[in-house]
């Protein structure tokens, strides 16, 4: 759970087979391409794009076509919901075509289920929907069809304390819903997996997750009372980190997701000062130890009069620090999970160029972090987040070059 390793998002930049199903699959599983491209407009009009939950949101819908996915670019909605989909494995060019069917009904679904007017009476009348949404291809899919994604899309290296459950990790197709309430993320997964499923994809796995009722501009708290996601990087860092190089993947990047239970009980149990020193941070302001305000810069070799560090050597947030990484940072969008009493913890959900630089961040973590008595990994997944589609395009319309 790298907090140090946020990064920001940018301002926008500027098939065949099955053509009957497909049209199909765009009037009738219309109803779930709601939030990819939304948030490049809003994007535009500020220079940071942080990931907190946005309460003076205006009423109008978040568009869905775009350069980029609106569930990257749009500030963090309260509400999410994650879900993977695998396809069947016949021969390459079938599944090419199923692939081509289900990226197409879901920007249909998704577009139609973002818009002023959806066509599900149940997301109708209370106002828009507020939906922004990705899509993303799972490594394993990429290679075993041949698609043009980034070169750097692999599986995560296995992690010593990893506890990972297969039937919740990975995918061919993922995609996350993210919404203002409830309601309309319980409607639009429902419609995306019929979607989805009509168009030849199986679900694999569902997981939802919560942000707390956080003020306008300000970071939202995690399940340890941390602040989570101070440190997300400006255009300029993430156009280096977090958006893909100037060709086919301008405007995609790379999502890692985990699930991480949290022993929450047994870390509030820690006095707050050895909380502070676990997380590197003041627990009760989000200030880092070695500064006075939340954002500022943690100076992480900073000492104290006896020689150690002001920031612990084994502080999350110094372990997890872009100086011991050439400057890298990640973009942090994550949210809490609930799945009873002795299942609560992190959806783990931030965005890089890479993934080895999360690989990388990971494993100092593993050696080292404080937090781990506190931690343990349970699921992952990692999925190329597609650029977002044109008004009359379809998304993943560059994967076939």
């Amino acid at each position: 759970m790298p907090t140090e390793q946020g990064l920001e998002q940018n301002s926008p930049h500027a098939s065949g087979a099955g053509v009957g199903r497909r049209r199909a699959l765009l009037t009738g599983g219309a109803v779930l391409a709601a939030g990819i491209g939304a948030a490049t407009g809003e994007l535009a009009r500020g220079a940071r794009t942080d990931v907190r939950a946005s309460d003076d949101a205006p009423a109008a819908p978040i568009p869905f076509h775009g350069a980029r996915q609106a569930g990257v670019t749009t500030p963090q909605q309260p509400a999410t919901q994650v879900v993977s989909f695998d396809l069947p494995r016949t021969s390459a060019e079938a599944d090419r075509r199923t692939l081509r069917e289900v990226l197409a009904a879901l920007t249909g679904s998704l577009a139609a289920s973002a818009s002023a007017a959806p066509p599900d009476a149940r997301l109708q009348g209370g106002g828009t929907t507020r939906l922004t949404s990705l899509v993303g291809i799972g490594p394993a899919l990429a290679a075993r069809l041949r698609l043009d994604v980034p070169a750097s899309l692999t599986a995560l290296s296995a992690f010593p304390d990893d506890r990972l459950d297969p039937l919740r990790s990975d995918g061919d197709v993922l995609v996350q819903l993210c919404a203002a309430d409830r309601w309309s993320l319980t409607v639009v997964a429902e419609l995306v997996g019929a979607a989805a499923r009509a168009a030849g994809a199986t679900t694999r796995w569902t997981q939802s997750g919560f942000l707390p009722h956080t003020p306008p501009g300000s970071t939202p708290r995690n399940l340890f009372g941390s602040k989570d996601g101070t440190a997300n990087p400006d255009r300029a860092a993430a156009d280096r980190w977090v958006w893909g190089p100037p060709g086919a993947h301008r405007d995609g990047t790379v999502l890692v997701y985990r699930r991480i239970h949290m022993d929450v009980a047994g870390f509030a149990a820690l006095p707050e000062g050895h909380r502070d020193r676990a997380m590197g941070r003041r627990m009760r302001d989000g200030s880092p130890l070695s500064g006075t305000a939340e954002h500022d810069e943690p100076d992480i070799y900073a000492k104290n009069p006896n020689g150690s560090y002001v920031v612990p050597a084994t502080a999350h947030v110094r372990l997890a620090s872009p100086r011991f990484d050439g400057g890298a940072r990640m973009l942090r969008r994550s949210y809490s999970y609930d799945d009873g009493p002795d299942d609560r913890g992190l959806l783990f959900c931030a965005f890089m160029r890479d993934p080895r630089q999360f690989t990388r961040v990971q494993e100092r973590l593993s050696a080292r972090d404080a937090l781990n008595p506190f931690l343990e990994h349970r699921a992952s997944a990692v999925a190329y987040v597609l650029p977002g589609a044109p008004s009359a395009g379809v998304l993943g319309e560059r994967l076939w070059t």
